[in-house]
């Protein structure tokens, strides 16, 4: 039997429990969240954003979300 880690979407971001440190400059530090936009298609919401080094604005990863509301609930689409 396994443990499954699940899947964290926060309001302002991703949780970056793995996160060692740029791959470009070697830092550990905090990540800036730019370009974050939020576009409704269809009765969807789609939320991209970048993770960027703070030190050397590298970026660290691109994110989509997509969500569509369901009885008054929040749901995360595959």
């Amino acid at each position: 039997t396994g443990r499954g880690c699940g899947n964290t979407c926060l309001e302002n971001g991703s949780y970056l429990m793995n996160y060692v440190g740029c791959n470009q400059c070697k830092k550990r530090d905090f990540v800036m969240i730019t370009n974050r936009a939020t576009e409704e298609d269809d009765g969807e919401e789609i939320i991209t954003y970048d993770h960027v080094c703070k030190d050397c604005h590298h970026v660290i990863a691109k994110h989509e979300y997509t969500f569509s509301v369901v009885d008054d609930y929040q749901v995360k689409l595959l």
